[in-house]
């Protein structure tokens, strides 16, 4: 009769660096804003409302990030179709996250009519700060994220 002998190996350290697989993962978003803003259109006609981008590091590593506010697609049928707003601000920003660290950004969405708004629009990339490449790893999208504008 063979006995086997299976054993793990003491070393268990997870590695710092992820596999170029998890690139397309190494930041999680999310939005926080009012899922209903009512605002008087008649008194006012531009409505302004707040919203936070949490930005979260999955990685053990640092990253350097970039958030792109501009809209991907500017045909008319889409806007039909997805409804127009604009990001008011700076368009674009560029950071850099330490390990597991969480960051935020507060961002205005700028809306001229009442309707349903995805504001799941800003585009993420990322790559490892200590990587030597020209070019991010787009982000994996969230879903969307609706608002309703009321007029008052």
């Amino acid at each position: 009769m063979v006995l086997f002998n299976f054993f793990r190996p003491e070393s268990t350290s997870v590695s710092a660096r992820p596999s170029p697989d998890h690139l397309s993962s190494l930041i999680k978003t999310s939005l926080h804003y009012p899922e209903t803003f009512n605002h008087s259109f008649h008194q006012k006609s531009l409505c302004v409302v707040p919203v936070t981008l949490l930005l979260s590091n999955c990685s053990q590593a640092d990253v350097d990030v970039i958030i792109d506010l501009r809209h991907k697609t500017t045909s008319p049928e889409m806007l039909e179709i997805h409804g127009s707003f604009t990001w008011l601000g700076q368009t674009q920003y560029k950071l850099q996250l330490k390990s597991l660290e969480v960051s935020s950004l507060q961002l205005k969405a700028c809306f001229v009519h009442t309707g349903v708004y995805n504001l799941g629009t800003p585009r993420v990339f990322a790559k490892l700060s200590d990587q030597v490449t020209l070019f991010e790893t787009s982000q994996q999208n969230s879903m969307p994220a609706l608002i309703i504008i009321n007029s008052i």
